[in-house]
């Protein structure tokens, strides 16, 4: 009996193999697996692991490794048909009907596969003959060295409408089979069958199972309409549901068994080597957006796959179409990670540029599912209405209801309205201040009963007291931010997390970052009439009264625009480095060992305390214009 590969896939993501391996080993939980005794060797300290998200064991006593099938074939000595026979029971799985147009249909695809294999070894060799000549050139180029090319089965198929045709019917091929396979083109005109592959580097596509199923091929010549080009459907290969480099990176994952790294997704061919190059298990899409039945593969193998764009326009757009495809799919311990690299960037120009190290560091930087979503829904357009945080409310609703998961929807909701509650934090804080009660306590905050806004000589006292802590040098900061946004760019981070060093200035500060990092070219007249629209007119204000009397030289009329930019970094350094100061010292307090000792401490103690006064006094300035 045979069983086709979407039959046992969908068997193994059925059963955990943690409940089928656990009734014969004993299985204790540690971290994301499982862990026993072995049972192929006596021990006394464990080293048998289960993992679930990957689906396999692993016996780091024996070196015995495989899914829930290869465990009965070894602990109960099955063949593999009873294996799948029984977990199919198991699963509640009908098995499939035996017959003999089903035997004959596998028949013909093995002797398919059987000539992919042959088209792999003739591409191989064409790779190292002078007709490959600027293929390897290619190679060379991008930095993949000889001693690889065979791991990833690399060749070449010369610019001869005949040469792959020709070498396998000379090995007993039949044209009729080769076009079925997909590796020769059939004219709709008539004629002889011709080379679907010509004058490109070629690329085995291999599935699950480690079987040439197509090939891909880039093309040398530039003028090419087709820069890539993928072989069509065939009975051998389904695009929608195949991914490039799966094996490989199955086995990586699997040398790595102990860790965490999850399965990453790249866009191209040499993306994909370039990561698995670099010990990362990584595959690809077929050329377009990931469909279900990826989704659904890469979810057997990986609880958060990483999903890796570039981190311009259009790597986002790309992470945007992943999201609107899988969103409804989402489960308990099935979700995505997102990595966007640096604009222009993708792995394998980071291999190339910086090593496997600075690629590996690159693709751990991810960020989880609901963050990239938020930025999808809060980027579709200006914030800068009423009527337009509306209909970002109702984005975000509408994006959690199309989870259906209910329990899963409802925890979106719930985390994708507290990230709207905090595009707005000033406004938020306001609304509450006037309407449930307060009077400014230490540092401007509102406690108690307020006053009403009808009152308006209270009102209007309440709002002087609520903005009376700002200090002068964070104004001005702030006050230069919005005269000139470019000055922020290069600080972005730095003010996301440390606002202008006056805690009256993060809803300011946050709401600043998010129109630089919307993409929005608003200059600061823009700026100004869009924080006067989201309920930061009355702060302005009093930035503006605190600013003047900070003596900031970045702010005279005056002042060359560069000149004033290198005065507004220095001062905003100064901030960032209090703030630095500041968690130095609280770590070294709180940490049993010390962090320095008491020497250390006092110095850095004063340094923080020197920078203080010299924000506080304003002679900040002058320290900068030293330096």
């Amino acid at each position: 009996m045979r069983f086709d590969d979407r039959f046992l896939e969908e068997l193994k993501a059925r059963l955990r193999p943690s409940d089928v391996i656990g009734r014969t080993v004993k299985l204790k939980r540690q971290g994301r697996e499982y862990v026993g005794l072995s049972p192929f060797s006596k021990e006394r300290s464990p080293s048998f692991f289960v993992n679930d998200d990957k689906g396999f064991f692993h016996d780091f006593s024996s070196g015995k490794h495989g899914d829930i099938i290869s465990f009965l074939q070894e602990t109960e000595r099955l063949s593999f048909v009873e294996a799948v026979q029984r977990l199919a029971g198991e699963a509640g799985m009908q098995l499939p009907a035996e017959d003999p147009q089903s035997a004959e249909r596998e028949a013909k695809k093995q002797g398919l596969t059987d000539w992919m294999d042959l088209a792999q070894k003739w591409f191989a060799a064409n790779l190292r003959r002078s007709v490959g000549k600027a293929a390897r050139e290619y190679l060379e180029k991008r930095g993949l060295p000889e001693d690889q090319w065979e791991r990833f089965g690399l060749g070449y198929a010369p610019n001869d409408r005949e040469g792959l045709k020709n070498a396998l019917i000379q090995r007993g091929a039949r044209p009729g089979d080769l076009v079925e396979a997909g590796m020769l083109i059939s004219p709709e005109s008539g004629g002889a069958p011709y080379d679907r592959f010509r004058d490109r580097l070629m690329f085995p596509i291999l599935d699950a199972r480690g079987r040439i199923v197509s090939f891909g091929g880039r093309a040398m010549n530039p003028d090419d309409r087709a820069k890539y080009l993928n072989g069509p459907e065939s009975p051998l290969f389904h695009k929608g549901a195949t991914l490039y480099g799966l094996p490989e990176a199955r086995r990586i994952l699997g040398a790595e068994s102990r860790g965490e790294q999850g399965i990453i997704v790249v866009e191209g061919y040499m993306d994909v080597i370039a990561c698995q190059r670099a010990g990362l298990p990584a595959v690809a899409p077929m050329g377009t957006a990931l469909t279900e039945a990826q989704m659904e593969r890469l979810w057997r193998v990986s609880a958060e796959p990483v999903l890796c764009f570039d981190g311009d326009a259009a790597g986002l757009r790309a992470a945007y179409r992943s999201i609107e495809r899988s969103l409804p799919l989402l489960k308990s311990g099935r979700s995505f990670r997102f990595a966007l690299l640096d604009a222009g960037q993708d792995p394998d120009d980071i291999l190339r540029d910086k090593g496997a190290p600075a690629l590996r560091h690159a693709l751990s930087e991810t960020r989880p599912f609901i963050e990239v979503l938020f930025r999808r829904e809060a980027e579709a357009e200006p914030l800068d209405t009423p009527e337009r945080k509306a209909g970002l409310k109702g984005r975000l609703r509408q994006a959690a209801s199309a989870i259906q998961d209910k329990d899963l929807a409802e925890q979106y909701r719930r985390d994708l309205f507290e990230r709207f509650d905090a595009l707005f934090p000033r406004q938020q804080q306001q609304q509450q201040t006037f309407q449930q009660g307060g009077r400014p306590g230490p540092g401007g905050r509102w406690r108690g009963p307020p006053p009403k806004l009808g009152q308006t000589a209270e009102g209007a006292q309440a709002m002087q007291a609520l903005f009376r802590s700002i200090e002068p040098v964070a104004a001005a900061l702030a006050h230069g931010a919005v005269d000139d946004p470019e000055r922020m760019d290069d600080h972005l981070e730095a003010i996301a997390r440390h606002g202008f060093g006056d805690p009256a200035l993060d809803g300011l500060a946050q709401e600043l970052v998010r129109l630089r990092f919307s993409g929005q070219s608003l200059d600061s007249a823009a700026i100004r009439r869009h924080l006067a629209h989201s309920g930061h007119d009355a702060l302005m204000h009093e930035v503006e009264k605190a600013a003047a009397k900070s003596g900031a030289p970045f702010l005279a009329a005056d002042k060359p625009l560069g000149e004033a930019r290198i005065r507004w970094s220095q001062a905003f350094d100064a901030l960032t480095r209090v703030a630095a100061l500041e968690q130095a010292l609280a770590s070294a307090k709180s940490d049993a060992h010390k962090a320095f000792d008491n020497s250390a401490f006092t110095l850095v103690k004063a340094e923080r305390d020197a920078l203080r006064r010299a924000i506080k006094t304003g002679t900040i300035w002058e320290d900068a214009a030293s330096s």
